[in-house]
Formats: C-alpha cells, sequence, structure tokens
C-alpha cells in the first residue's frame, strides 16, 4: 500500500513538471509566432517598393502627420521614415536572428537588405562620417548622436550574429563619430546632435555607452571598455536622479537638470551596468544595475493609468530599451519580476488594442480614437523585438 502511495505521488510529480515544461514551450511558441506576425506585417505594410530598403514612417500614410521627435519639432512626414524608426526594424531582425541557427539563415536577407536601406542614410561629406536623420539622396540633414549610437548597437548585434567584420568596422565607424560629440561642458558628455550644444541627453550618451562596451564585446580592445566606463560614469553621476531615475538631460551652461524622466534612459543604463559587471567582475556595477531596476520599476509602475498595465508605457520603443535592461539583468541575477511588468502590459495591448491591421496602438490601450489612427513604424517594430526576446527567456527560464 505504501508503496502504491508512494508511486502515485511520483507519477503526480511527473506528470506536474511535465505540465509546466510543456506550458513554458507553449508560452515561448506562442510568443515567437505573435513576433513573426507583427514582423511579417511591417514588411507587408511599410516597406516602400519604389525605395529599395526603405520604410513608411506610419501605416496606413499619413501625410498630414507633423513629427514631434526632431530638433525644432514639427517635422512633415516625408516619401520614406527617419532613421530611428528604421533602426527598430534592424533591432527586431537581429533579435530574431539570435534565436537559432535556423532564424539565422531565415532572418539573413531581411538583415541584408536593412544594411543596405541603413547606408542610404550615411552622410561621408561632413567628416567624421555619420548616419543623417534622413536618406542623404533626398536631402541633407541632421547627424543626431543618439541616432548614430543606434546604428552602432545595431551593427555590433549584425556582428554577434553574422561575425562579418565589414560589420564591427562600421560601428567602430559611428563611435568615432560619435566621439567627436564629446566636450567637458556640465562635466563631459556629448550632445543630442551635431552643432548644437545646449544639453547633454541621456538618449545619447547611453546609446554612445552601449555602442562602446558592445564593441568591446566583439573586440577586446580595451580602449572601447574604457570609453564604455567614461560615458556611464558620467551619465551615472551627472543624470540620475534622487528619485533613482535617469533625467532627460542636463542644460549646458546652467548645469541644471531637466527632472523628465524617459522609461529608456534607465533602460539603457541599466543594461550597460550589467555588461560593465560582466566585464570586469566588479560587483558594484551589479548593485547599481539592480537599484536603477528597482527605482525605475517603483517610478514607472506609479505613473501607469491603467489597472491593466503594470508599467507606465510612454513610448512602446522606449519600454522595450527598458526591457533590454531588465532582461540583461534577469540572465544575471534571475530576478523576473520587472520583465513581468512588461510581459503582462504588452500581453493586454496584443489581446485588447490591435486595429483592423493587427497592429497595436501607442499606448495600447483600446481607445477608440487610437485605434483608429494611422500606426508609426517604430511603434509596431519594437512590437516584433518584444516578443521575440520573452519568447527567448521563457525558452531559458528555469
Amino acid at each position: 500500500m505504501l508503496k502504491l502511495k508512494l508511486l502515485t505521488v511520483a507519477v503526480f510529480c511527473c506528470a506536474a513538471v511535465h505540465v509546466s515544461a510543456q506550458s513554458k514551450d507553449d508560452k515561448a511558441q506562442n510568443y515567437l509566432q505573435r513576433a513573426e506576425n507583427i514582423y511579417d506585417l511591417v514588411w507587408k505594410r511599410y516597406r516602400v517598393p519604389a525605395q529599395p530598403g526603405l520604410f513608411k514612417e506610419n501605416y496606413p500614410d499619413n501625410k498630414k502627420d507633423s513629427l514631434s521627435y526632431m530638433q525644432g519639432g514639427g517635422v512633415a512626414e516625408k516619401q520614406v521614415s527617419f532613421l530611428w524608426p528604421f533602426s527598430g526594424v534592424f533591432s527586431a531582425t537581429n533579435a530574431l536572428m539570435h534565436l537559432s541557427n535556423s532564424y539565422k539563415l531565415k532572418y539573413k536577407q531581411y538583415q541584408d537588405t536593412l544594411v543596405h536601406g541603413i547606408e542610404l542614410y550615411a552622410d561621408s561629406k561632413r567628416q567624421p562620417l555619420g548616419y543623417q536623420a534622413y536618406p542623404v539622396k533626398f536631402e541633407k540633414a541632421d547627424r543626431y548622436y543618439d541616432d548614430n549610437g543606434l546604428v552602432g548597437i545595431d551593427y555590433m548585434e549584425s556582428y554577434f550574429v553574422t561575425r562579418n567584420p565589414l560589420y564591427l568596422k562600421r560601428a567602430k565607424q559611428v563611435f568615432k563619430f560619435i566621439e567627436s560629440g564629446w566636450n567637458n561642458d556640465a562635466g563631459g558628455g556629448v550632445t543630442w546632435l551635431e552643432g548644437h550644444k545646449d544639453q547633454k541627453p541621456a538618449c545619447s550618451n547611453g546609446m554612445a555607452t552601449l555602442t562602446a562596451l558592445k564593441i568591446y564585446q566583439g573586440s577586446k580592445d580595451k580602449a572601447y571598455l574604457e570609453a564604455g566606463k567614461r560615458y556611464y560614469t558620467w551619465m551615472y553621476k551627472t543624470l540620475k536622479d534622487t528619485n533613482g531615475v535617469i533625467a532627460n538631460d542636463i542644460k549646458t551652461g546652467s548645469n541644471k537638470l531637466n527632472h523628465v524622466y524617459w522609461t529608456y534612459n534607465t533602460g539603457s543604463l541599466i543594461e550597460a551596468a550589467v555588461l560593465l559587471y560582466q566585464f570586469t567582475n566588479d560587483k558594484q556595477y551589479l548593485r547599481e544595475a539592480q537599484q536603477m531596476a528597482a527605482d525605475s520599476y517603483k517610478y514607472f509602475s506609479s505613473k501607469s493609468r491603467n489597472k491593466n498595465l503594470p508599467i507606465a508605457i510612454d513610448l512602446p520603443w522606449f519600454v522595450t530599451v527598458l526591457f533590454r535592461g531588465y532582461a540583461a539583468l534577469y540572465n544575471v541575477d534571475g530576478n523576473y519580476s520587472y520583465i513581468k511588468a512588461v510581459e503582462d502590459a504588452l500581453n493586454y495591448a496584443w489581446t485588447n488594442s490591435r486595429d483592423e491591421y493587427g497592429f497595436i496602438t501607442h499606448t495600447w490601450l483600446p481607445d477608440a480614437e487610437g485605434l483608429k489612427k494611422p500606426k508609426w513604424l517604430l511603434d509596431e517594430a519594437c512590437i516584433a523585438e518584444l516578443y521575440t526576446r520573452l519568447s527567448q527567456l521563457q525558452s531559458n527560464k528555469k
């Protein structure tokens, strides 16, 4: 009788383990299907057939749209997208290629197309070479240091998955341009864009930090590790506010901190801190990453204005960058709670906030106006990246 009871318990436990594992695998597969679903939609709806390698800013076209994310604001929508939303497609592609060798092969042609496309933004007339906000063949445009940081990160992620030395070379080239913007105003850092010295923003410096550290990761050239430390230290000491969250910028001249907080600014520094910990084994970086994660979660969860979103969605791509930081930290300390907040919010948006074309609203909420509005390329491309990363985390989850 005792043996029978023990056998029953053993079978029950094995079954429970099997169900748990199956559930984990099912979730990973479900997330991957969602990632590929929206990735395919992006390529189907946003491609500009007459301009190979380039994308539309919005779908459906919204030629009356005024884009507010450029210097001075109020820039009219153009024939193709600006560099920033383009980079979102590049990042999603790299994330998919990181999943496995089969996915590397499946998405290599997409990556090749994107490499062609991003080079259309490269401006070699102004030295050092940098990537301007709009393709060179159409017009001369400003060169933003944060945009160039995104190019550097995308090229390094491409290098990690292909080991193509050209991608490493181009990332180094980008970082040379970023470094040309460093000056000692406000104690260091780079400005937002070339030729404007009124502010030192977290976006430019956070992406510069990650570009340097990822180049070090790929090249083992210690000069890039030291550069990454320099950018990180300046940001941590200068832009981290008393609430533990990274402020938007510091004004040069007055050295006044701008007490505006976006999710991605803290996210980039969390990821950088984790990388520095992994490269140096200095636990102070890990402690700083953990504290910034806790403080950012506390702050941004308190700012959510809807019970269905456990964390504030200031901009979907911003939250994606924060998620990258949380995911990097999770891979070191196993704390899934911050990731779960983004996961739950995204799943709510997927179930409740998709429009007639299958795209998600900017707010991740099912408001009637948001569902009818044209959808921005960056808002949708980052959904593919998020679900790809969630799928990978589920597959690797203990």
